[in-house]
């Protein structure tokens, strides 16, 4: 079915814009909401009427998308969480957590225009989450995922190695050290 768009609508289009959509998806949603309108020669018209205006809409969408991702690119999100003792999370960090946070430092994002790595952040660590704008724009988030208690790294296994041959060594030096005379234990000469 063919439509045209009243307003924005996200993975659609913007307004003005003529699309084709699923009978079902215009009927029962985009048409009842007043997100769009049927095409046909009337409303066809209206639109071209509206053009100036629609236009310069969105002009100023692209400007306030161009602010908003100085914004953006400007802030380092930094979240303390509860984790267990090797870094990783007790759940989760997701778009709706960044779109919170990004809320709480003054900058207002739909969390479905958040994307994260893996779509969610599983552990401790730096990560960087693409913000989706206006048009084709997006905007790099640096997102610090910090821990509420200290880490314990986890050691590789030439660290290991090498300090279990330095045991062995410390242990040989030791055992050389004590006279054999001394580790005799000398024989009891009383009768019990």
């Amino acid at each position: 079915m063919k439509i045209i768009l009243n307003q924005d609508v996200y993975n659609l289009g913007e307004e003005g814009d003529i699309c084709v959509v699923a009978n079902g998806y215009a009927r029962n949603f985009l048409v009842p909401k007043k997100l769009a309108v049927l095409f046909n020669k009337q409303n066809v018209a209206v639109f071209e009427s509206r053009k100036a205006a629609i236009e310069k809409r969105k002009e100023e969408k692209k400007k306030a998308s161009d602010g908003l991702k100085a914004q953006i690119e400007a802030v380092t999100l930094e979240l303390t969480v509860s984790t267990g003792e090797t870094g990783k999370l007790f759940g989760s960090v997701t778009n709706a957590n960044i779109a919170e946070e990004l809320k709480k430092s003054g900058i207002a994002v739909e969390r479905k225009k958040i994307e994260l790595p893996e779509h969610t952040i599983k552990s401790v660590g730096e990560f960087v989450a693409k913000v989706k704008l206006y048009g084709a724009e997006s905007a790099e988030l640096k997102i610090v995922i910090k821990s509420d208690k200290e880490i314990i790294k986890p050691v590789k296994a030439e660290q290991v190695e090498k300090v279990e041959k330095n045991d062995v060594k410390e242990e040989a030096s030791s055992d050389e050290s004590i006279p054999e005379n001394e580790t005799e234990i000398p024989e009891s000469t009383e009768e019990v």
